[in-house]
């Protein structure tokens, strides 16, 4: 059917991971596909590209009510580029913009949502952005945070992380497939036999493996010490960090944890990441 499979996730939330194991799975890759190449088989939606064609002005100098106006439009003429499914990565939280949905339903096949604990992602989404922690604990819990736009992107209405959460999971069905960022490192082979199962794929186990290995952390961060990566910000030594599971045991203070959960405590006891001793 064509249309859109949505991979959506609040950023610094595993993302880059599944793309990188869809691009090692269905490639069939006998070596680590190039961390560089991953617009081979998936898109992403705030790419000024699909909007420039649409618009005479510098896509840059575009209010919020005027991108809105041509979302729809750039989502059809991401479609238009395959009789398939077509892949797309985004950031956005299913809300509305001026207007218009930030997903357009008519044109949405599917959804794969990737959830990771709030409190890794504080982490590691400072880090991203090169700003102290206290600041990205507030921006997450800003319901009309966003990045900037750009020459090359139009902006991303994040919101806050649990409206984020909620916008996207709310309601389910079999069109839509939830992961949690932990699940798929403690889990792999399961976890990802999901996402292939969900993609009507069946592949081979020895074929699963093998793509779970080549999009490891490890294999991930050593091709991006070797030749680079093209989403590393420029404040950032490395995208892929550390990319663990509970680091904020050792890296948030107790009042950065409880300021966390105070804000968004019903999302984090839904998805089971309430810390016990709080």
């Amino acid at each position: 059917m064509n249309g859109i499979l949505w991979l959506a996730s609040y950023p610094k939330s595993g993302n880059t991971w599944l793309r990188a194991f869809i691009h090692n799975l269905f490639t069939n890759a006998k070596h680590p596909f190039d961390i560089n190449r991953m617009s081979d088989l998936t898109h992403g939606d705030s790419n000024a590209k699909w909007f420039q064609p649409l618009h005479n002005n510098n896509i840059s100098l575009l209010s919020n009510t005027d991108i809105a106006k041509l979302r729809p439009l750039a989502h059809k003429s991401i479609v238009q580029t395959s009789p398939e499914t077509v892949m797309v990565k985004t950031h956005n939280a299913m809300v509305e913009d001026g207007g218009a949905p930030m997903i357009t339903p008519h044109l949405t096949v599917a959804a794969i949502y990737i959830i990771r604990n709030p409190l890794d992602v504080a982490i590691s989404y400072a880090d991203h952005l090169g700003v102290n922690i206290d600041k990205i604990i507030e921006a997450m819990a800003n319901k009309r945070f966003q990045s900037p736009g750009s020459d090359t992107h139009v902006p991303e209405i994040y919101c806050d992380w649990s409206t984020h959460v909620k916008s996207w999971t709310n309601t389910r069905g079999s069109a839509l497939l939830i992961l949690r960022y932990e699940d798929m490192q403690t889990n792999p082979i399961k976890t990802f036999s999901q996402v292939a199962k969900f993609m009507g794929a069946d592949p081979p186990r020895e074929r699963l493996k093998r793509a779970i290995k080549f999009s490891s952390f490890k294999v991930l961060r050593a091709q991006e010490n070797k030749q680079g990566f093209v989403e590393r910000t420029p404040v950032q030594k490395n995208f892929f960090r550390e990319g663990k599971v509970n680091a904020w045991r050792q890296k948030l203070s107790k009042q950065q944890i409880e300021k966390i959960v105070e804000y968004h405590h019903v999302q984090m006891r839904e998805f089971d990441y309430l810390p016990e001793d709080l």
